[in-house]
């Protein structure tokens, strides 16, 4: 889904945080793209553990490639919500450039279609 740049934060942190009870209990994974002229990251989020307190980040950078981490339960949860409440335009103007063509986007997947490295 195209992120929700127009919703408020109280539902952006309700659609986090079912997200990740998802990633904790079924076999899949979150997916946000991030698109800027010249540019496009994908970071995939999936549960490390039963009890969704550490998640396994995989960042892949078009320029420099794919970065494994694992991160805390409260690290994934606040990064989202600040991605999933900025909108495209309002990076792009941050980092001087114009909008871009595609919006950024979000969801949830089956761990089996996630890109790997």
């Amino acid at each position: 889904m195209t992120v929700p740049t127009d919703r408020d934060h109280a539902s952006v942190v309700a659609l986090v945080e079912c997200a990740l009870v998802e990633l904790t209990h079924e076999a899949v994974g979150a997916v946000f793209v991030s698109r800027q002229v010249g540019r496009s990251t994908r970071t995939q989020y999936v549960a490390a553990d039963d009890v969704g307190e550490q998640f396994q980040k995989r960042h892949f950078d078009d320029r420099l490639g794919w970065h494994e981490t694992t991160v805390p339960r409260r690290a994934v949860r606040d990064k989202l919500i600040t991605q999933l409440t900025q909108s495209s335009s309002t990076s792009a103007e941050r980092s001087g450039e114009g909008a871009t063509s595609e919006p950024d986007t979000f969801a949830v997947k089956p761990v089996r279609e996630l890109r790997t490295p």
